[in-house]
């Protein structure tokens, strides 16, 4: 008797629920089957001898597609073992970490905290303690040249799988933290062509990656031509149109080196104020944002923008909540611009800054800000997080943050962990693959 051979799909179909297939092969096979199969043949079963032309999987015992009586030979079309794509795999990956993770695991690393010095002994100590997402280093943590920075980024390490979200604000020009940094920055960029941002922001990548470091919140995506704003300087554009080439310049420039952050989501340009101790705010129409402030992140997201940051500043007209806090602007990034990576708040603490009664309470904050939709919660400061952890891990075991909720930005930064990860690793030598034993 003739056995069949089952063939199992991939993991990744079956964890899905979906078939992937690839282009079809045709397989000969010639059997003598000797009147050995039992039962009523299936679609495409050739009886009496002949040849069998079958698309499905066929078993030589019963009534299966492609079941042949009698002998003959018996051709079968069937798909290549599908391959699953890189970033497939790095999902898999992310989806199986997260599955080996706490609640309190999960929440810890929602974090990006910083640890004040350039001694990397208690940054890494905190890393260690802690797990979070990741580190904001500023001015203090590199004082000194790129190759101090670097034996201070090079001596972190968080996790076996997972690349360490070193984060920084490496604008250029008035928000530099890196002495190294000389290149041009929005004040003269939004003047000049848009190759002189792809050559800025060029130079500037490398002297990140050259350090280190790797995530950049460091381009600008607010628009305003108003001087008086405390974004002026910054924005890399006087009106959308402008503003959105440089952005998307920026990004691509960076593609590769850093993974891009655009700030400050929804844009600031329209919000007079400094966020940093107050609330901007401002009536503007949504219809209008789209076509005065939105174009900016569009061309930045459309570019490859890894993340986006989301400013402490009100659209009343829209929410009357600040955007970080607020799940219909979350809601416009992902369904209105289409953007499915990383969303990151500003540093957490501007909103204890301004002195707002409603948003004095640092685990409040935290928890809107989850419940809003954002992926990774930035702080400017040494956190005691264990204590902070404990209390969102309360408010979702008592029902005020959905446990899916955790998850999906749990699994958003650990996707982009992952990516960066695999960036990291060193190629692999053809003469390993050719003879991985080394004999």
């Amino acid at each position: 008797m003739t056995r069949a051979v089952r063939r199992g799909g991939p993991l990744d179909s079956r964890r899905r629920g979906r078939v992937a297939v690839g282009s079809a092969a045709i397989i000969t096979v010639g059997l003598l089957l000797g009147g050995c199969t039992t039962g009523a043949p299936g679609d495409g079963a050739a009886v009496g001898g002949g040849t069998a032309t079958a698309t499905g999987t066929g078993s030589s015992t019963g009534s299966g597609d492609g079941a042949t009586a009698g002998g003959g030979a018996i051709t079968r079309t069937r798909g290549e073992f599908p391959t699953a794509t890189p970033a497939e795999r790095i999902r898999m990956y992310a989806e199986q970490r997260l599955a080996t993770m706490t609640l309190e695991q999960k929440i810890a690393s929602l974090f990006v905290v910083h640890v004040a010095g350039a001694d990397p002994g208690p940054l890494q100590a905190y890393l260690s303690a802690n797990a979070p997402g990741g580190l904001l280093l500023l001015g203090d943590n590199v004082p000194g040249p790129a190759a101090q920075s670097a034996a201070l980024t090079g001596a972190l390490h968080e996790s076996d799988g997972l690349g360490t979200l070193i984060a920084i604000d490496e604008e250029g020009g008035i928000v530099a933290r890196l002495g190294d940094d000389s290149f041009e920055s929005a004040a003269t960029l939004k003047n000049e062509p848009v190759a002189a941002t792809t050559a800025a922001f060029t130079a500037r990548a490398a002297l990140l990656k050259s350090t280190g470091m790797t995530v950049n919140f460091g381009i600008v995506a607010d628009v305003t031509a108003d001087p008086s704003s405390f974004i002026f300087e910054r924005a890399l554009g006087t009106d959308a149109a402008a503003s959105s080439e440089r952005v998307a310049a920026a990004v691509a420039a960076e593609h590769g080196s850093v993974f891009s952050t655009l700030k400050h989501f929804p844009g600031h340009g329209a919000a007079p104020g400094d966020s940093h101790s107050s609330l901007p705010t401002t009536d503007l129409p949504a219809a209008q944002w789209l076509t005065q402030d939105a174009p900016p992140f569009q061309a930045g997201i459309d570019a490859g923008a890894s993340l986006v940051m989301f400013g402490h500043l009100v659209y009343s007209a829209v929410d009357p909540a600040p955007a970080s806090l607020s799940a219909t602007w979350h809601q416009k990034l992902r369904e209105e611009l289409g953007f499915d990576g990383v969303a990151v708040t500003d540093d957490m603490l501007m909103l204890e800054n301004t002195g707002v009664p409603a948003y004095a309470d640092r685990v409040n904050n935290a928890v809107l800000a989850l419940n809003a939709g954002n992926d990774l919660l930035l702080y400017n400061t040494q956190l005691d997080l264990p204590p902070l952890v404990a209390a969102i891990a309360y408010a979702v075991r008592a029902g005020t943050i959905a446990p899916a909720t955790i998850d999906q930005a749990a699994l958003r930064d650990l996707t982009l962990r992952r990516e960066l990860w695999v960036r990291q690793q060193p190629p692999v030598p053809m003469a390993a693959l050719a003879d991985p034993a080394g004999g």
